[in-house]
């Protein structure tokens, strides 16, 4: 797809001025109810598939496919990384009128950082042929690690600060508790950090991470740099409403690790395909509307296969705590 200057220019000030409105919305530190998260993050979901049928219209039936099918990759990746922003929160003890506050810098930083690797991501792919084989090595590597700990059943009930982090902390010093929105203050005539806005460096820093697989997945289904970067934009976007909105369901998701790692498994062979055909070797290339077909299906599959899961799940501890609470004469009878 061609895309002019002009063209990206205005689509990095339609998104700041998305931005500014989201901001200027959660200006004021409230609780996010469910409906309010329910409404936006609908809002976001509906502002994403005006964009893709834009693409569709002016752009035809290929970029769309790739948008659509990128967008919901990046989106159920990004519901991934929420269990991981839920620890953060946890670990800094944020309070919950701020949550939305720090949900919409960090992704704001996490925005920034992510265009960045998408550039250089395209500037190499466009140099480097054969870097296709390393990304989709990567992205079945990802897949099998994934496999591996969902098979384990080992929940990381702990997150460790980064090490770039945790340099910012010992150069600058983090005061003892929160001073509402500030992100500096004075204190003992020194300037320090808020903990708001180490917290906020944790989030868009810790997504950064998740950029190493998610990058790589989406450049295997589009390698045009304008999708990659709307789509990330728009799955980033939505996400701190979609943390508010899902935040306790997250824990039902039991087999969204086996899930996602069939989608990286997938896409990581269809880079490794997309390789060998552009050295030159005959092999059959996994197309857009199949891609997206198998994307949705696996993501349906998934969740429909957790929500039972849980159920079953909580049915059998409901079971198991009602035993263990009967009298010790009806256990024994």
């Amino acid at each position: 797809m061609d895309v002019s200057v002009t063209l990206w220019v205005l689509t990095i000030v339609g998104l700041a001025a998305l931005i500014a409105v989201d901001f200027f919305i959660g200006r004021k530190p409230h609780d996010v109810s469910i409906k309010e998260a329910g409404i936006w993050t609908v809002v976001w979901i509906v502002l994403a598939a005006l964009f893709g049928l834009g693409l569709l219209m002016f752009g035809g039936g290929q970029p769309a496919g790739e948008f659509f099918a990128g967008f919901i990759t990046e989106k159920s990746l990004s519901v991934d990384n929420l269990f991981v922003f839920v620890l953060i929160m946890a670990k800094f003890a944020v309070p919950s009128q701020y949550q939305q506050r720090v949900l919409l810098i960090g992704v704001l930083v996490a925005l920034v950082l992510r265009a960045i690797f998408i550039a250089a991501g395209a500037a190499i792919l466009a140099s480097f042929s054969w870097v296709f084989y390393l990304f989709g090595a990567f992205l079945i590597w990802t897949a099998w690690k994934l496999i591996q700990e969902a098979r384990a059943d080992e929940e990381d009930e702990d997150w460790e600060e980064n090490k770039l982090l945790k340099a910012a902390e010992r150069r600058f010093g983090v005061a003892d508790r929160y001073h509402g929105t500030k992100l500096w203050i004075q204190e003992n005539g020194k300037r320090v950090m808020t903990p708001m806005l180490v917290v906020m460096l944790a989030i868009g820093t810790t997504d950064v991470l998740f950029a190493l697989d998610s990058i790589p997945a989406i450049f295997g289904l589009t390698q045009d740099p304008y999708i990659v970067f709307t789509a990330n934009a728009f799955a980033l976007m939505g996400l701190r409403q979609l943390y508010f909105l899902i935040g306790g369901l997250l824990r039902r998701l039991v087999h969204l690790s086996y899930g996602l790692s069939i989608i990286l498994g997938f896409i990581g062979v269809k880079l490794v395909l997309h390789a060998l055909h552009e050295s030159g070797v005959h092999v059959p290339e996994i197309s857009i509307p199949v891609s997206l077909g198998v994307i949705c299906a696996v993501l349906i599959v998934t969740t429909i296969t957790s929500l039972r899961a849980s159920k079953k799940q909580a049915a059998a501890e409901a079971a198991q705590a009602q035993s263990g609470g009967a009298p010790k004469d009806s256990i024994d009878v």
